[in-house]
């Protein structure tokens, strides 16, 4: 091999690491989105009395939207840098710094994807030692929206920790 040229499968990685972004690009605006746009209004005793359900009564959720926000926004940037090596396979200190930035990425959606997924256990379960109901029962479009999300949210976790160990990968070829 030639000095100073990459070995075809760093760029297949670079190709694969590509790919695994667009799809958690997907996972984590697509639950937010999801999030962001949920709500549920039913009537109570009448119809002028309404009862309303909406993402941004729950801080949880609220912190969800942002956190999986943030992280999208991150991921379409980090394309330049994905794109950069596929054409530059052997970058090294690009690749590094992905690395530091997918984990606090990785961390912070996990973050956000635990703390609304504790609030949709207990909105489906509720808690009878304190007296907390379970609302999915009344606000059953409304779960169905927020759980689906968070099935958004963690697979853009999934793809993050994968680009985390393709990162990897690369940085031991080398």
């Amino acid at each position: 091999m030639k000095l100073g040229v990459a070995p075809p499968a760093n760029r297949g990685i670079g190709i694969l690491d590509f790919i695994l972004r667009l799809i958690a690009i997907t996972g984590t605006l697509a639950g937010a989105i999801a999030m962001a746009t949920t709500n549920q209004t039913l009537p109570f005793f009448s119809r002028f009395v309404r009862f309303r359900a909406k993402f941004d009564d729950l801080p949880s959720f609220a912190f969800f939207v942002v956190a999986s926000s943030i992280v999208s926004v991150y991921l379409i940037l980090s394309l330049a840098f994905s794109v950069l090596h596929i054409v530059k396979a052997n970058a090294v200190n690009s690749r590094v710094l992905l690395l530091f930035l997918d984990t606090a990425a990785m961390g912070l959606l996990m973050a956000g994807s635990s703390a609304a997924a504790a609030i949709v256990q207990l909105a489906h379960e509720g808690n009878n030692k304190v007296n907390w109901f379970a609302i999915c029962v009344q606000y059953n479009s409304f779960c169905k929206r927020v759980s689906g999300s968070l099935i958004g949210s963690y697979a853009g976790v999934l793809m993050l920790i994968l680009l985390i160990l393709l990162s990897g990968v690369a940085l031991s070829r080398r």
